[in-house]
């Protein structure tokens, strides 16, 4: 009689975790981009996807939302296949994917987040106008309501989309790069909200690439480089050895993390 024994760090909490990886592998043009990965995300956690460029750490995120189709591997959140749990999962997507040209204004981006309240023909009434508004404010965006998105700047972009996300009411928050290329004030603001929101029992997940700020902003890290290197409590897994596993000779000389 053969057993199937979990691999080492991932036991497997699939059935209640918000997001389970297993086996997960994608390929871009015959070249796997992520290979065999598996990762359980903690319910209530903020948990960091890291790993230098091209480590596929983007791509790990889209997958799991489906927006990319893996070769292999199995995803669900909560023990269910994603597309069953969408409504409980929020996405705030990297800013250089969006058209900001697009003729709308930040209200109407935050009420995109409530589709599913809106029904079939998406009529606004005055309480998700106000539901909308509390989103923004609570990433200091209100006054800037009926603005158009495209004449916000990068960091007022980010502040609307993860209102959006906010408007969604969702369990599960998964952010591709929500720092990048926004000022000092936006990263403070948004660290902020996704730790209020994890204190009120909610899951964040977002890929990062300051290595100087995971110990501050995150609970758990997960380091990927096309593979697994290590996933756990920021304490435990976000080490010297893991860090240099994962980066080799590009991890900058000036940084360092805890030893094993």
């Amino acid at each position: 009689m053969s057993m199937r024994l979990a691999r080492p760090g991932t036991s497997d909490k699939a059935e209640t975790s918000p997001l389970a990886v297993r086996g997960l592998t994608v390929s871009y043009g015959g070249d796997p981009v992520v290979f065999s990965v598996d990762m359980t995300v903690a319910p209530g956690q903020m948990t960091a996807i890291v790993g230098p460029n091209g480590a596929g750490k983007s791509t790990l995120l889209k997958a799991c939302l489906g927006i990319v189709k893996p070769l292999a591997g199995r995803i669900t959140a909560w023990g269910k296949p994603v597309a069953r749990q969408s409504s409980r999962i929020a996405y705030v997507p990297q800013r250089t994917s969006i058209d900001w040209d697009f003729p709308v204004t930040v209200i109407d981006v935050v009420l995109m987040g409530m589709y599913r309240d809106l029904g079939l023909l998406r009529r606004v009434r005055p309480q998700h106008r106000e539901a909308a508004m509390a989103c923004l404010d609570r990433v200091g965006m209100r006054d800037f309501a009926d603005r158009q998105i495209g004449q916000l700047s990068g960091g007022q972009q980010q502040r609307v989309f993860l209102a959006r996300a906010l408007a969604q009411q969702a369990d599960l928050f998964l952010l591709d790069e929500p720092f990048a290329g926004v000022d000092a004030a936006t990263e403070s603001a948004i660290i902020a909200v996704l730790k209020a929101l994890r204190d009120e029992g909610r899951t964040i997940v977002a890929v990062h690439h300051d290595l100087s700020t995971v110990e501050a902003y995150f609970d758990r890290v997960f380091l990927i480089n096309r593979r697994r290197i290590a996933e756990g409590p920021v304490s435990t897994a976000f080490t010297t050895d893991t860090l240099h596993e994962a980066y080799g000779g590009r991890l900058s000389d000036g940084f360092t993390a805890r030893r094993a």
